[in-house]
């Protein structure tokens, strides 16, 4: 059987990508990274022989403390392949790269990190992935230890280990910033995803396959994470209460193995007193059970608060992002700088 044009190696017509850059504190970086991704915008070869050519660079600003929108205007007028993306505050990387897919329009989206760790040319491993393996969505695989402290990455490994026990699906990989997929998947969840939801799970509810691309990350960049202690642990319990509803089985699991312990323990005083035994003090046994099971109890009200949460802030319609006109171009772009 004779293979589509658009499938095989040296087709005629190249596949469109567009690139999304959620950009926070990118101002030193940027330009380096439009320099590397410039040529591709010409048209490049995948290792397997795949045309490919860069569409468009979707630079997405989310109010950094840096000059970042001094930059993305200066980039947007050098190269007529960076399109700026105006957000109205700061929402976060992945409600960013969210209004970035949805405003993209090439047959595929790939996305990158600001701080130049993702080399663009690997574009081109993960397209070859997706076409070998007939997957809509590609993460790349680091080769090597990601440029972060030892702390941070034992974190991350461990979060994601546990979110792989919790997903629903049974398509979880080790998620990644860098990724590649069918842009028609990529503006469909970014035009459902609610607020609070975890980008990579509500990839995963529609991609049909997923799979993984081998890349080295770049550990040249001396530019300290954007990603405080507290914003960490926030984004791994987005990550777990949007993981599906295995954490809400596991507490109800908890609760029946509580309560079998408590019935034993009960049957357990009933017999020995029958048999005429010595009950031990219950005063010590008491209070601990009691503050046991509180711990249970509560730690069963914050899941399914977190939950109801989540739930209540979708049904209010709280935005997920807001784009804007870039802000030099309104009225608060006309305020008086001098007396």
């Amino acid at each position: 059987m004779q293979q589509d044009n658009a499938m095989s190696p040296g087709s005629i017509q190249p596949h469109s990508i567009s690139v999304v850059i959620p950009v926070y504190n990118g101002a030193s970086t940027l330009d380096a990274l439009m320099v590397e991704i410039a040529p591709l915008v010409l048209g490049a070869a995948t290792p397997d022989g795949y045309r490919f050519e860069i569409a468009e660079v979707v630079l997405i600003f989310d109010h950094g403390p840096d000059e970042s929108a001094v930059t993305i205007r200066r980039l947007a007028a050098q190269h007529d392949f960076v399109r700026p993306i105006w957000l109205s505050r700061n929402f976060g990387q992945h409600s960013a790269t969210l209004a970035g897919m949805a405003s993209s329009g090439s047959e595929w989206i790939a996305t990158l990190d600001e701080d130049g760790q993702h080399n663009p040319s690997d574009i081109g491993r993960l397209l070859d992935s997706a076409l070998l393996n007939a997957a809509d969505l590609v993460y790349a695989k680091p080769t090597n230890k990601p440029p972060h402290g030892i702390l941070r990455n034992a974190a991350s490994r461990l979060s994601k280990r546990m979110v792989a026990l919790l997903a629903s699906d049974n398509q979880t990989v080790d998620y990644q910033s860098f990724r590649l997929m069918v842009g028609e998947i990529g503006r469909s969840v970014a035009a459902y995803a609610g607020h609070g939801v975890y980008l990579d799970v509500a990839l995963g509810w529609i991609a049909a396959k997923v799979s993984t691309a081998d890349v080295a990350l770049r550990g040249d960049t001396d530019r300290p994470s954007g990603y405080s202690t507290r914003k960490l642990l926030s984004h791994f319990w987005r990550l777990v209460l949007t993981s599906g509803t295995k954490p809400l089985r596991m507490v109800s699991l908890f609760g029946a193995l509580i309560a079998l312990a408590g019935f034993s323990l009960g049957a357990y005083f009933v017999i020995e007193r029958l048999a005429g035994g010595d009950l031990p003090l219950g005063y010590t046994s008491t209070i601990s059970l009691v503050l046991f099971l509180s711990g249970a109890i509560l730690i069963a009200l914050g899941v399914i608060a977190e939950y109801v949460g989540i739930a209540v802030n979708m049904a209010m319609g709280k935005p997920l992002y807001l784009i804007v006109s870039d802000p030099a171009h309104g009225p608060m772009g006309r305020r008086r700088t001098g007396g």
